[in-house]
């Protein structure tokens, strides 16, 4: 990751994942929360482990998997922002990040990459059944951390996200390679598989601390108004990020024949003589990134998309401002300023 920092001689000994060390934008937005992270690393870490090697070689590679950790500090940002941390936080934020890591995990398998967060892919070193079930592994450990914060509204929500995300999943392939989708289909298909995950951190959080249903509801809104912008952006990254930087397989979306808005919007604004030939390029598997561009210029489709993110990012700004001051609500004005400036 480009503004990664070194790693320490205690990052080291500890064995904590690389990319577990944020960068210094991310430590200063984590600081309201930066003892309850450190609590949902350790109980990831715990959880995360197995007596048998092999079955905990793999829980291993998972956790070393962690990145941002973006939606645990959804969680826990947007429940001190409007209430007190509990336990009952912890926990949640430890099960939605594996539930995150588990779609990582089939979502590798269903893009044939190779890297994710500059390490090997769980498919390419164990091959795709084990990396199936390692996937169905944290998916239902996930909900026996969840059970421990007592809460059957909590699992209530946990299951219908995670419901909705594979329903964004199989949207996605059902519409593999259909390009002329509308921009509002595209919408709804990034909504249910990127943001779910992060619109219910968010009203999970505020939830745990009390607030009102039409508080949680409101911070469920700026959660998923972020996770369509993170979407965006990583969609626009798959076609002009620096691999190096990325830190994941890039090209994945062209030859996967996974409709993404750039070319969504340079299909439906090219010049019609075009429109064939830019198909063709699409459909042919040996086509790649750089071959796309010189349509993708001309309709100005990546700075489009990027705008499309700001917008979705801006909403979700205001209504941090909104909120009455104090650390966490900061943060979550941070948290949104990072997702427009994030460039991996």
């Amino acid at each position: 990751m480009s503004q990664t920092a070194s790693r320490t001689d205690d990052d080291v000994e500890t064995g904590a994942p690389q990319s577990s060390v944020k960068p210094n934008g991310l430590e200063l937005i984590y600081e309201p929360i930066r003892t309850e992270m450190e609590s949902v690393e350790l109980m990831l870490r715990r959880e995360l482990s197995n007596e048998v090697p092999f079955v905990d070689e793999l829980l291993k590679h998972s956790w070393l998997l962690g990145g941002k950790r973006i939606r645990p500090a959804f969680l826990l940002l947007c429940g001190a922002s409007c209430g007190t941390i509990g336990q009952s936080h912890r926990q949640i934020a430890a099960a939605l990040e594996m539930i995150h890591t588990a779609t990582l995990i089939h979502d590798d398998i269903l893009d044939e990459a190779l890297t994710r967060r500059h390490r090997a892919t769980a498919n390419s070193t164990w091959g795709n059944k084990t990396s199936v079930l390692l996937g169905d592994y944290l998916f239902t450990h996930s909900f026996h951390i969840a059970s421990l914060a007592e809460s059957c509204e909590a699992l209530r929500m946990l299951a219908v996200a995670s419901n909705r995300v594979c329903e964004g999943e199989m949207r996605q392939n059902a519409w593999q390679g259909k390009f002329d989708l509308t921009e509002a289909d595209y919408l709804l298909m990034i909504t249910e598989k990127t943001a779910e995950l992060c619109g219910v951190s968010c009203r999970l959080g505020a939830f745990l601390s009390g607030a009102s249903q039409e508080q949680a509801d409101n911070y469920e809104s700026y959660g998923r108004g972020l996770g369509v912008a993170f979407q965006v952006i990583d969609d626009v990254l798959d076609l002009v990020g620096k691999p190096n930087q990325v830190g994941k397989t890039l090209g994945t979306d062209l030859v996967n024949q996974k409709p993404t808005l750039p070319v969504i919007h340079c299909l439906q604004n090219m010049d019609p003589t075009l429109q064939e030939e830019f198909k063709l390029i699409l459909a042919d598997p040996s086509s790649n990134c750089d071959t796309l561009m010189p349509f993708l210029d001309k309709t100005d489709s990546i700075a489009y998309a990027r705008s499309v993110a700001e917008n979705h990012a801006k909403e979700a700004i205001e209504f941090a401002e909104s909120l009455p001051t104090n650390p966490a609500a900061t943060s979550l004005r941070g948290l949104a300023e990072f997702v427009l400036r994030r460039s991996h």
